[in-house]
Protein backbone atom coordinates (compact mmCIF):
# COMPACT_ATOMS: atom_id res chain seq x y z
CA UNK A 1 0.00 0.00 0.00
CA UNK A 2 1.72 3.10 -1.32
CA UNK A 3 1.83 6.02 1.61
CA UNK A 4 -0.48 8.57 -0.93
CA UNK A 5 -3.06 5.50 -0.77
CA UNK A 6 -5.04 7.44 2.19
CA UNK A 7 -5.09 10.88 1.21
CA UNK A 8 -6.18 9.72 -2.21
CA UNK A 9 -9.18 8.56 -0.25
CA UNK A 10 -9.97 11.49 1.70
CA UNK A 11 -9.02 14.30 -0.84
CA UNK A 12 -11.72 16.88 0.41
CA UNK A 13 -12.59 17.26 -3.75
CA UNK A 14 -13.16 13.50 -3.93
CA UNK A 15 -16.43 12.96 -5.54
CA UNK A 16 -19.55 11.83 -2.95
CA UNK A 17 -22.68 9.88 -3.85
CA UNK A 18 -24.72 12.87 -4.13
CA UNK A 19 -22.37 13.94 -7.27
CA UNK A 20 -22.19 10.27 -8.46
CA UNK A 21 -26.63 9.76 -8.04
CA UNK A 22 -27.20 13.34 -10.02
CA UNK A 23 -24.49 12.50 -12.51
CA UNK A 24 -25.94 9.36 -13.05
CA UNK A 25 -29.42 9.08 -12.99
CA UNK A 26 -30.97 12.57 -14.46
CA UNK A 27 -34.41 11.72 -13.11
CA UNK A 28 -34.08 11.37 -9.54
CA UNK A 29 -36.87 11.95 -6.98
CA UNK A 30 -35.46 12.19 -3.19
CA UNK A 31 -37.31 10.55 -0.64
CA UNK A 32 -37.07 11.55 2.78
CA UNK A 33 -38.03 10.66 6.55
CA UNK A 34 -38.19 7.23 8.68
CA UNK A 35 -41.76 7.61 9.22
CA UNK A 36 -41.46 7.07 13.22
CA UNK A 37 -38.86 10.11 14.55
CA UNK A 38 -37.54 12.38 11.29
CA UNK A 39 -34.77 12.85 8.38
CA UNK A 40 -31.54 12.12 8.53
CA UNK A 41 -30.05 14.11 5.83
CA UNK A 42 -26.79 12.38 5.80
CA UNK A 43 -28.47 9.59 3.79
CA UNK A 44 -29.60 10.47 -0.07
CA UNK A 45 -32.62 8.36 -1.04
CA UNK A 46 -35.25 8.24 -3.76
CA UNK A 47 -36.05 6.52 -6.46
CA UNK A 48 -34.79 7.22 -10.03
CA UNK A 49 -34.37 4.87 -13.55
CA UNK A 50 -31.57 3.54 -14.85
CA UNK A 51 -31.61 2.90 -18.46
CA UNK A 52 -35.41 2.49 -18.37
CA UNK A 53 -35.20 0.52 -15.50
CA UNK A 54 -36.36 1.72 -12.02
CA UNK A 55 -34.46 1.63 -8.82
CA UNK A 56 -34.29 2.45 -5.73
CA UNK A 57 -31.01 4.66 -4.24
CA UNK A 58 -29.74 4.99 -1.51
CA UNK A 59 -26.41 6.73 -0.82
CA UNK A 60 -24.09 8.11 2.34
CA UNK A 61 -23.19 11.56 1.88
CA UNK A 62 -19.77 13.04 2.87
CA UNK A 63 -19.47 16.56 3.09
CA UNK A 64 -16.71 18.38 1.02
CA UNK A 65 -16.48 21.28 3.16
CA UNK A 66 -17.07 22.61 7.05
CA UNK A 67 -21.10 23.44 6.24
CA UNK A 68 -21.75 20.06 4.53
CA UNK A 69 -19.40 18.02 6.95
CA UNK A 70 -22.11 19.76 10.00
CA UNK A 71 -25.24 19.29 7.61
CA UNK A 72 -24.06 15.27 7.32
CA UNK A 73 -22.85 14.98 10.47
CA UNK A 74 -19.55 13.94 9.23
CA UNK A 75 -21.00 11.16 7.11
CA UNK A 76 -21.77 9.90 10.77
CA UNK A 77 -25.58 8.70 10.31
CA UNK A 78 -28.32 8.51 12.82
CA UNK A 79 -30.69 6.06 13.47
CA UNK A 80 -33.36 7.54 11.73
CA UNK A 81 -31.02 7.38 9.09
CA UNK A 82 -31.09 3.81 8.78
CA UNK A 83 -34.63 3.00 9.50
CA UNK A 84 -35.07 5.00 6.08
CA UNK A 85 -32.62 2.95 4.43
CA UNK A 86 -34.61 0.36 6.05
CA UNK A 87 -38.36 2.07 4.79
CA UNK A 88 -36.79 2.29 1.19
CA UNK A 89 -35.80 -0.97 0.81
CA UNK A 90 -38.84 -2.54 2.36
CA UNK A 91 -40.76 0.03 -0.36
CA UNK A 92 -38.19 -1.54 -3.21
CA UNK A 93 -39.21 -4.62 -2.73
CA UNK A 94 -42.45 -4.33 -2.51
CA UNK A 95 -42.45 -2.39 -6.28
CA UNK A 96 -40.07 -4.88 -7.50
CA UNK A 97 -37.24 -2.01 -7.87
CA UNK A 98 -33.41 -2.84 -7.86
CA UNK A 99 -31.67 -1.21 -4.79
CA UNK A 100 -28.50 0.62 -5.16
CA UNK A 101 -26.18 1.63 -2.25
CA UNK A 102 -23.43 4.33 -2.52
CA UNK A 103 -21.01 3.54 0.55
CA UNK A 104 -19.30 6.10 2.00
CA UNK A 105 -18.95 6.81 5.87
CA UNK A 106 -16.78 6.67 8.84
CA UNK A 107 -19.19 5.08 10.94
CA UNK A 108 -22.62 4.99 12.38
CA UNK A 109 -22.62 7.93 15.04
CA UNK A 110 -21.81 7.24 18.16
CA UNK A 111 -22.97 9.51 20.43
CA UNK A 112 -25.69 9.06 23.45
CA UNK A 113 -28.58 10.12 21.89
CA UNK A 114 -27.98 7.66 18.89
CA UNK A 115 -27.88 4.90 21.29
CA UNK A 116 -30.79 6.52 22.80
CA UNK A 117 -32.99 6.47 19.92
CA UNK A 118 -31.82 2.67 18.93
CA UNK A 119 -29.01 2.93 16.75
CA UNK A 120 -27.67 -0.87 17.26
CA UNK A 121 -31.19 -2.19 16.23
CA UNK A 122 -31.86 -0.13 13.39
CA UNK A 123 -28.37 -0.86 11.90
CA UNK A 124 -28.94 -5.00 12.96
CA UNK A 125 -32.22 -4.84 10.97
CA UNK A 126 -30.93 -2.93 8.01
CA UNK A 127 -28.53 -6.05 7.91
CA UNK A 128 -31.10 -8.92 8.74
CA UNK A 129 -33.75 -7.09 6.02
CA UNK A 130 -30.99 -7.10 3.35
CA UNK A 131 -29.74 -10.68 3.40
CA UNK A 132 -33.39 -11.75 2.75
CA UNK A 133 -34.81 -8.58 0.53
CA UNK A 134 -36.73 -10.19 -2.26
CA UNK A 135 -34.92 -7.94 -4.93
CA UNK A 136 -31.34 -7.58 -6.54
CA UNK A 137 -28.87 -5.12 -4.63
CA UNK A 138 -25.79 -3.60 -5.68
CA UNK A 139 -23.39 -1.37 -3.48
CA UNK A 140 -20.51 0.72 -4.06
CA UNK A 141 -17.80 1.79 -2.13
CA UNK A 142 -16.67 5.36 -2.82
CA UNK A 143 -14.57 6.13 0.00
CA UNK A 144 -14.69 5.39 3.39
CA UNK A 145 -16.05 2.19 4.61
CA UNK A 146 -16.71 2.23 8.16
CA UNK A 147 -17.79 -0.70 10.50
CA UNK A 148 -21.65 -1.59 10.64
CA UNK A 149 -22.43 1.98 9.56
CA UNK A 150 -21.13 0.88 5.84
CA UNK A 151 -21.99 -2.73 6.37
CA UNK A 152 -25.51 -2.14 6.44
CA UNK A 153 -25.40 -1.14 2.71
CA UNK A 154 -22.85 -3.57 2.18
CA UNK A 155 -24.69 -6.77 2.11
CA UNK A 156 -25.68 -6.99 -1.66
CA UNK A 157 -25.67 -9.12 -4.01
CA UNK A 158 -22.76 -7.28 -5.54
CA UNK A 159 -20.16 -5.14 -4.33
CA UNK A 160 -18.17 -2.86 -6.24
CA UNK A 161 -15.29 -1.13 -4.44
CA UNK A 162 -13.64 2.28 -6.15
CA UNK A 163 -9.76 1.48 -6.39
CA UNK A 164 -9.13 4.30 -3.51
CA UNK A 165 -11.93 3.29 -1.28
CA UNK A 166 -11.90 1.21 2.09
CA UNK A 167 -13.75 -1.09 4.10
CA UNK A 168 -13.00 -2.15 7.36
CA UNK A 169 -13.70 -2.40 11.17
CA UNK A 170 -12.27 0.33 12.24
CA UNK A 171 -11.07 3.80 10.68
CA UNK A 172 -7.38 2.95 10.81
CA UNK A 173 -6.71 6.49 12.52
CA UNK A 174 -8.80 4.59 15.57
CA UNK A 175 -6.76 1.67 15.41
CA UNK A 176 -3.19 3.24 15.31
CA UNK A 177 -4.69 5.01 18.36
CA UNK A 178 -5.95 2.10 20.21
CA UNK A 179 -3.16 -0.46 19.55
CA UNK A 180 0.22 2.20 19.74
CA UNK A 181 -1.57 5.44 21.43
CA UNK A 182 -0.42 6.95 17.74
CA UNK A 183 -2.21 8.14 14.89
CA UNK A 184 0.30 9.00 12.69
CA UNK A 185 1.05 5.33 12.15
CA UNK A 186 -2.18 5.13 10.40
CA UNK A 187 -0.70 3.83 7.08
CA UNK A 188 0.58 0.65 9.14
CA UNK A 189 -2.84 0.02 10.40
CA UNK A 190 -4.46 0.47 7.44
CA UNK A 191 -2.09 -2.48 6.08
CA UNK A 192 -2.68 -4.69 9.44
CA UNK A 193 -6.27 -4.05 8.47
CA UNK A 194 -6.59 -5.62 4.98
CA UNK A 195 -8.67 -3.00 4.19
CA UNK A 196 -8.04 -1.83 0.53
CA UNK A 197 -9.35 -2.83 -2.35
CA UNK A 198 -7.06 -5.54 -3.60
CA UNK A 199 -7.05 -7.48 0.15
CA UNK A 200 -10.76 -7.15 -0.25
CA UNK A 201 -11.27 -8.59 -3.43
CA UNK A 202 -8.82 -11.29 -2.30
CA UNK A 203 -11.10 -11.96 0.96
CA UNK A 204 -14.17 -11.71 -0.61
CA UNK A 205 -15.90 -8.68 0.74
CA UNK A 206 -16.11 -7.26 -2.46
CA UNK A 207 -16.84 -8.38 -6.31
CA UNK A 208 -15.05 -6.11 -8.31
CA UNK A 209 -12.37 -3.25 -8.24
CA UNK A 210 -13.69 -0.05 -10.13
CA UNK A 211 -9.89 1.32 -11.12
CA UNK A 212 -9.48 5.16 -11.05
CA UNK A 213 -8.38 7.41 -13.03
CA UNK A 214 -4.18 8.19 -12.55
CA UNK A 215 -4.48 10.35 -9.58
CA UNK A 216 -7.40 9.50 -7.91
CA UNK A 217 -11.31 9.81 -8.47
CA UNK A 218 -11.49 13.62 -8.00
CA UNK A 219 -8.85 14.47 -10.95
CA UNK A 220 -11.55 13.21 -13.30
CA UNK A 221 -15.30 12.25 -11.87
CA UNK A 222 -17.09 12.26 -14.75
CA UNK A 223 -15.02 9.39 -16.00
CA UNK A 224 -15.05 7.92 -13.14
CA UNK A 225 -19.09 8.33 -13.19
CA UNK A 226 -19.26 6.55 -16.36
CA UNK A 227 -17.15 3.54 -15.16
CA UNK A 228 -19.56 3.37 -12.10
CA UNK A 229 -22.23 3.97 -14.13
CA UNK A 230 -21.40 0.85 -16.58
CA UNK A 231 -20.44 -1.13 -13.57
CA UNK A 232 -23.77 -0.43 -12.21
CA UNK A 233 -25.56 -1.72 -15.74
CA UNK A 234 -23.99 -4.53 -16.06
CA UNK A 235 -24.49 -6.07 -12.67
CA UNK A 236 -28.10 -4.61 -12.48
CA UNK A 237 -28.95 -6.47 -15.51
CA UNK A 238 -27.39 -9.79 -14.58
CA UNK A 239 -29.12 -9.79 -11.25
CA UNK A 240 -32.47 -9.46 -12.98
CA UNK A 241 -31.74 -12.62 -14.46
CA UNK A 242 -31.81 -14.51 -11.49
CA UNK A 243 -35.14 -15.81 -10.48
CA UNK A 244 -35.22 -14.60 -6.58
CA UNK A 245 -34.86 -17.08 -4.69
CA UNK A 246 -31.87 -18.41 -6.11
CA UNK A 247 -30.61 -14.29 -6.07
CA UNK A 248 -31.37 -14.52 -1.87
CA UNK A 249 -29.50 -18.26 -2.03
CA UNK A 250 -26.01 -17.29 -3.14
CA UNK A 251 -26.46 -13.66 -1.34
CA UNK A 252 -26.44 -15.80 1.73
CA UNK A 253 -23.89 -18.40 0.75
CA UNK A 254 -21.51 -15.26 -0.09
CA UNK A 255 -21.31 -13.99 3.42
CA UNK A 256 -21.03 -17.29 4.83
CA UNK A 257 -18.00 -17.75 3.50
CA UNK A 258 -16.15 -14.35 3.16
CA UNK A 259 -12.57 -14.62 3.72
CA UNK A 260 -12.34 -18.24 4.09
CA UNK A 261 -10.88 -19.16 0.44
CA UNK A 262 -7.92 -16.74 1.44
CA UNK A 263 -7.46 -18.24 4.98
CA UNK A 264 -7.09 -21.97 3.49
CA UNK A 265 -4.94 -20.80 0.32
CA UNK A 266 -2.17 -19.08 3.33
CA UNK A 267 -2.67 -22.97 5.26
CA UNK A 268 -4.94 -20.46 8.17
CA UNK A 269 -7.51 -22.75 7.60
CA UNK A 270 -8.02 -26.43 6.92
CA UNK A 271 -11.84 -26.68 5.95
CA UNK A 272 -15.08 -25.02 6.11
Amino acid sequence: MEAGFLKIAHHRERPNAKYYIYKIFQDFIELNGDRLYGDDPSILAGIATLNGVPVTIIGQLKGRNLQENLKYNFSMSRPEGYRKILRLMKQAEKFKRPVICFVDTYGAYPGKEAEEHGQGSAIAHCLMQNMYLKTPIVSVLLGDGGSGGALALCTADKVGILEYATLSVVSPKACANILWKDSSRELEAAILLKMEAKSLLELGAVDKILLEPEGGAHLAPEKMADIIYRFLTDEIKCCMRIPIKKLIKQRIQKFSIIGQRFLIENNKLKSF
